[in-house]
């Protein structure tokens, strides 16, 4: 299933820095440390985040792109979630949902401003294209916070499924965020 790609890591478990504590699994031990367990929470929590305001603006969106969209980004994020709860688990390090974020709700993003609260409410007041258009410029934003955890992951992560992960993540969202941007401006 999704922990399948977390075998890979079969080299030696002394990480630089100070690693949190590898646990053993089935097939042998899953090297990580603490950047990839901080990742993995918050991009989790991002993620969330990000399926929130999706799945408004499938129900609200007045253009048929920007609601498809919306479903790329669900349908790509929820599978996302499970593979790196499923990590969490086979790490023995807590679930976001278990923990106290520190006031950081969704990934602690600051989207144009607002954080995840008050971008909802701001989408759910909108009307017509203007929906459209606050959830893009919102998302591009959610997206630029995710690329930069994921980049600091690259950087700093020892779980090569972590990091593959993240390099994927800002793949697909770079180019999320140049469709956007070119939707955006075609609406102008």
């Amino acid at each position: 299933m999704v922990l399948a790609a977390c075998g890979a890591g079969s080299e030696s478990t002394e990480a630089a820095g100070s690693p949190t504590a590898d646990s053993a699994q089935a097939d042998g031990a899953v090297v990580h440390n603490e950047a990839d367990t901080e990742f993995v929470q918050m991009m989790i929590v991002h993620h969330e985040g990000a399926i929130e305001m999706a799945d408004l603006i499938v129900e609200r969106a007045s253009a048929e792109q920007v609601r498809e969209l919306g479903e790329r980004v669900r349908d790509a994020q929820g599978p996302e979630i499970e593979q790196m709860t499923g990590w969490l688990e086979s790490w023995g390090e807590e679930s976001p949902s278990g923990m106290d974020m520190g006031g950081m709700g969704h990934g602690g993003m600051d989207m144009g401003g607002m954080d995840q609260q008050e971008a909802m409410e701001a989408l759910e007041d909108a009307e017509g294209a203007e929906v459209d258009r606050l959830f893009l410029e919102l998302m591009i934003e959610h997206h630029r916070g995710a690329i930069e955890m994921a980049q600091a992951q690259v950087d700093n992560g020892r779980n090569a499924a972590a990091i593959a992960l993240a390099e994927d993540i800002i793949a697909a969202q770079e180019a999320e965020i140049a469709e956007m941007e070119q939707m955006l401006a075609e609406s102008r």
